[in-house]
């Protein structure tokens, strides 16, 4: 299994703390969580399109066998920021969605200052939804509303983004709205 490649971000001795932001996926099971992770390796050039493979960060035989997260997997990005022209280290966690392994993502999150809470927005909010929302709250994380899968035909964003804006306190229009595929 070839490497994931940090030649382009600084090292963390080198690092200013300022710019590291660390952050969880979290979501119900299936919702697109390593997905939207591979993605981000992808984009970031952390792990070269040759390299790629479907749920990366899922490296145990069983997690690839099932086709879900069973250990939380933590990653470093480097991100130029198109707003203010800033390079970050995004610290990167996959966190599991089935409630078994609830205890690696309360574990996750106390290492972060925010979370993607992740909604499926064909299937909506389900148990683990709040159940790992309501773990990040504890938190005091900042918490970034995502609808995943809007290409479905099945699709509600706009009433998903109505029940997770009533949920955080957001506006319906603070959801990001998104496709991992």
């Amino acid at each position: 299994m070839p490497a994931i490649s940090l030649a382009k971000a600084p090292q963390p001795a080198a690092t200013d703390p300022a710019q590291i932001r660390n952050f969880c996926i979290i979501a119900h099971i299936d919702h697109g969580k390593s997905t939207l992770a591979d993605r981000m390796l992808g984009i970031t050039e952390v792990v070269e399109a040759r390299n790629m493979r479907a749920q990366y960060l899922d490296r145990m035989d069983i997690e690839r066998e099932r086709g879900i997260t069973i250990k939380s997997q933590a990653v470093r990005l480097p991100w130029r920021s198109g707003i203010d022209g800033q390079e970050y280290i995004l610290n990167m966690i996959d966190t599991p969605g089935h409630v078994d392994f609830t205890y690696e993502v309360s574990r996750s999150l106390a290492a972060c200052e925010g979370a993607v809470l992740l909604v499926d927005c064909a299937q909506g909010i389900e148990a683990q939804t709040l159940a790992n929302l309501y773990l990040a709250m504890e938190n005091n994380l900042t918490i970034i509303p995502v609808l995943n899968k809007i290409d479905l035909p099945n699709a509600q964003p706009d009433k998903f983004a109505a029940e997770l804006a009533r949920l955080i306190g957001c506006q319906p229009e603070d959801c990001l709205r998104v496709s991992g595929k």
